[in-house]
């Protein structure tokens, strides 16, 4: 297969094309040719006003249900959700039924999914069927192809279990994956804490059940000198606190979801379901928090913990729906309409090259004889989010019908293109 890309504006840090805008030549998944003026009497022509071109989008958090809950999302529709987002990698949590902690797990994942478009990289469950009282067999799992290790949406409480974790992924180089949230005192909160959960009359989820959790794991992390990665990370005093871990070299890294980046306790005041997330949309200050470590480099990669649910988890009363929402398809639009002044390099060293950097991913280069696998997108085109952007089974979104700035126009990877 030959693929042309005309006047693309290549985004790459790395590569010696960065800023110009060339032709690209693609055969048989492999970039063969760059320069100003290509032409191939039988290669796909991909043009467009304002094409840009970077590296493959990696996404390090997120669910696809499969097995267990194919209702709500498989590992087909997941990927379709990814190419149409951007995404040529999606690291995928383990919160499925059965969960993902045997080695025979890892391989259904990686059998049904390995000749896509979207490489889909199974996380294994840091402990036992998800219950944070054993460990699983976590080498057999990282020897057949899991990326990483956590127990995905239910973080582990027992500090034991989680010191034994961080002391056995050391000896493989391996990373642990954390949502920081001691349940033991969030547990029974619908949103943030504070002057709106009142108004509201909603039980609150404190701050600290974040800020508590964050500072046992990098007590922890201290003690073991392991390799840990916070994802959705989401109030000030989180992002100060891992600062400050940074500074003294400990091992640590981190990311946001796009969603904290644009949406606040506040937007609750409609008691809209599709924004009912954990952990839970915060203050403006924690928000003008997050968007500051973006920008100075505090935070790591974005995560966009895609989490479908059927109609029936979400129409029903605030207090009674589930958490979550997708976030494939939007993530770079929303973190383009959050963000509008983060330059585009800083953007994609958030989606295309910590990721890859943090959980040990081969490199991306676009250059003469590297692999295609490469996120076409127009980042200032303004759009309205509708349903036929969606490729998840499910449509709990919150972004449906509203205009959002820069566009995914495809992916290129493994030989194949998906344009969206």
């Amino acid at each position: 297969m030959h693929i042309l890309l005309k006047s693309a504006k290549i985004v790459a840090p790395s590569s010696p094309f960065n800023g110009q805008i060339q032709d690209i030549l693609i055969e048989n998944g492999v970039i063969t040719n760059i320069a100003a003026n290509i032409q191939h009497s039988s290669a796909q022509v991909i043009t467009g006003n304002n094409l840009h071109v970077t590296s493959g989008f990696t996404d390090v958090f997120a669910q696809f249900c499969d097995p267990g809950h194919e209702y709500k999302e498989d590992l087909h529709s997941g990927a379709t959700a990814a190419a149409k987002g951007g995404f040529t990698t999606v690291m995928i949590v383990p919160n499925t039924q059965p969960a993902l902690h045997t080695k025979s797990q890892i391989e259904y994942v990686l059998s049904k999914t390995r000749y896509g478009a979207v490489r889909v990289l199974p996380i294994g469950a840091i402990t036992k069927n998800l219950e944070g009282t054993s460990l699983a067999e976590m080498y057999e799992m990282k020897e057949t192809g899991a990326v990483a290790f956590s127990d995905g949406l239910k973080p582990v409480q027992a500090s034991g279990i989680m010191l034994k974790a961080l002391q056995y992924v050391k000896a493989f180089n391996g990373t642990i994956i954390q949502i920081p949230e001691d349940t033991s005192i969030s547990g029974h909160g619908l949103m943030h804490e504070g002057i709106f959960s009142t108004r509201l009359g909603m039980p609150g989820k404190p701050a600290i059940a974040e800020e508590i959790m964050i500072k046992r794991d990098l007590d922890l992390l201290r003690y073991t000198d392991s390799s840990l990665h916070f994802t959705a990370v989401s109030t000030r005093r989180s992002i100060e606190l891992i600062a400050a871990a940074k500074t003294e070299g400990i091992r640590v890294t981190c990311s946001v979801t796009p969603y904290h980046l644009l949406f606040t306790e506040e937007d609750l005041v409609t008691y809209d379901s599709f924004l009912k997330v954990n952990p839970p949309l915060r203050s403006r200050d924690d928000v003008q928090a997050l968007r500051e470590a973006v920008t100075n480099g505090i935070v790591d990669c974005i995560a966009t913990h895609h989490q479908p649910q059927d109609w029936d988890a979400k129409q029903v009363e605030f207090e009674y729906a589930k958490h979550g929402m997708i976030g494939l398809e939007t993530a770079f639009s929303v973190l383009r309409t959050a963000l509008p002044d983060l330059s585009l390099e800083r953007l994609t060293e958030l989606l295309s090259i910590s990721p890859r950097k943090i959980f040990n991913l081969p490199e991306l280069s676009i250059a003469p004889d590297a692999p295609a696998n490469l996120t076409l997108f127009d980042p200032a085109e303004e759009y309205q989010f509708t349903d036929d952007r969606i490729g998840s089974k499910s449509k709990n979104s919150p972004f449906i019908g509203r205009t959002l700035t820069g566009t995914v126009k495809g992916i290129i990877n493994n030989n194949q293109t998906f344009l969206a």
